[in-house]
C-alpha cells in the first residue's frame, strides 16, 4: 500500500548519521517535557489554561488576563506540538534511510501515539481540576515515551539481526529486576508528589489520602533498594569480566542514582524548594535513562547476515596466539 511517506521515500535519501541524531532529538525531548511539565506544577501554572483543548473558554491562545501562569501552562502545550514535529521528522528520516527499517519507522509511531495520550490525558488534568491520580498517570506516561525514544535511539546505532547477550542469562534477570524496582521507585515518588505540597495551583486542590512522611519514607526505602540493585550489577558485571559496556553503564547508573539521593535528601530537609524539587525531576528522569541504558548494553545487535563479534574478541585472540 502507497502511503505519502514510501512516496517521500521514493524521492528522497537520508543518512544513516541523520538518523540517528532525529531519535537523539526525541530523547532529549522527552525528557526535556518532564522538565517542563514539573515546571508548570511548580509553578502553580497547572490551571494557567483553565480549559481544555482552548486555553479559555474563548480563546485557543492565552490571554493577558491569564498572566505568568497563563503563558507557562501556554507554553508548555505548545511544547507538546514542538515534540510532534520532532517526532515526525524521526520518524520521516527513518522511512527514508536505505534500506528501510521498520523497527526504527515503528518505535517513531510508538512515540507519537504516546505524545498524543498524554496530550489528551493532560486535558483531562486540567478538566478534572487537577484529581492528583489523575496527574499521575499523566507524569508515568513520560516513561514510557523515554523508553520508546532510547529504543529507537538505540537501535539507530545497531544493526536489525538478533540480539546476542554479551553476559549470562542470570545478570539479563538482574538487570531486568532493577529495571523493575527502577520503576516502581518511580511510581513512588508519583505518590510523594501527590500528596506533598506541591498541587500544581495555588488554589486548594485535592491531594492523595496519604501520610505524607509515610509515603516518603516509603519512597526513600525504594530508593535504597534500587541502589543496592545498582551496586550488585557493578560486582556481578566485574565478576564475570563483562565488556567494558556494561560495566562503563552500570558505574553511570550508579552515579546518578546516588546524585538523585542527595537531591531527594536537599530537598526534603529544606522543605521542598521548587527550584530543587525540579531538579529532582529531572533526577528521575536521567535514573530512568541510565537504567535502561544499562540494560540494553548486555546485548549487541549486528547487521542482518553479519557474524556476531564475541564479546571477548581480545581473550579469544590471545588464545589462538599462544596455540
Amino acid at each position: 500500500m502507497r502511503t505519502p511517506f514510501s512516496l517521500l521515500a521514493e524521492r528522497v535519501t537520508v543518512s544513516d548519521r541523520i538518523v540517528r541524531w532525529t531519535a537523539f532529538a526525541t530523547l532529549v525531548m522527552s525528557v526535556l517535557v518532564v522538565v517542563t511539565g514539573g515546571a508548570v506544577r511548580l509553578t502553580g501554572s497547572g490551571l494557567g489554561c483553565p480549559t481544555w483543548p482552548t486555553c479559555t473558554g474563548g480563546s485557543i491562545a492565552t490571554t493577558p488576563a491569564m498572566g505568568v501562569h497563563g503563558i507557562i501552562e501556554f507554553g508548555n502545550r505548545m511544547l507538546t506540538d514542538v515534540l510532534c514535529v520532532v517526532i515526525g521528522a524521526a520518524i520521516i528520516a527513518a522511512r527514508c534511510a536505505k534500506p528501510w527499517r521498520r523497527s526504527l519507522t515503528r518505535l517513531g509511531w510508538a512515540q507519537f501515539w504516546v505524545t498524543v495520550f498524554e496530550a489528551v490525558w493532560g486535558g483531562v488534568t486540567v478538566l478534572t481540576h487537577l484529581n492528583p491520580f489523575v496527574v499521575a498517570v499523566h507524569f508515568l506516561a513520560s516513561p514510557v515515551l523515554i523508553l520508546s525514544a532510547l529504543t529507537m535511539w538505540q537501535r539507530s546505532r545497531e544493526g536489525d539481526g538478533e540480539p546476542v547477550r554479551t553476559v549470562g542469562r542470570p545478570v539479563i534477570q538482574l538487570s531486568r529486576l532493577t529495571i523493575g524496582v527502577t520503576a516502581l521507585l518511580i511510581v513512588a515518588g508519583t505518590l510523594a508528589t501527590g500528596t506533598g505540597p506541591h498541587s500544581g495551583d495555588g488554589t486548594a486542590v485535592k491531594r492523595m489520602p496519604f501520610d505524607w512522611e509515610k509515603v516518603t519514607q516509603f519512597h526513600a526505602d525504594f530508593a535504597m533498594v534500587t541502589i543496592g540493585l545498582a551496586l550488585a550489577m557493578v560486582f556481578v558485571l566485574l565478576a564475570v569480566d563483562a565488556p567494558a559496556a556494561p560495566r562503563r553503564r552500570a558505574v553511570e547508573f550508579v552515579l546518578v542514582l546516588l546524585s538523585q539521593a542527595v537531591i531527594g535528601y536537599v530537598q526534603y530537609f529544606t522543605h521542598l524548594p521548587e527550584l530543587v524539587v525540579g531538579v529532582h525531576l529531572l533526577g528521575a528522569a536521567l535514573v530512568w535513562v541510565a537504567v535502561l541504558r544499562l540494560h540494553l548494553s548486555l546485548r549487541t545487535r549486528p547487521a542482518v547476515g553479519a557474524l556476531p563479534r564475541p564479546a571477548n574478541i581480545e581473550a579469544v585472540a590471545g588464545d589462538l596466539a599462544g596455540v
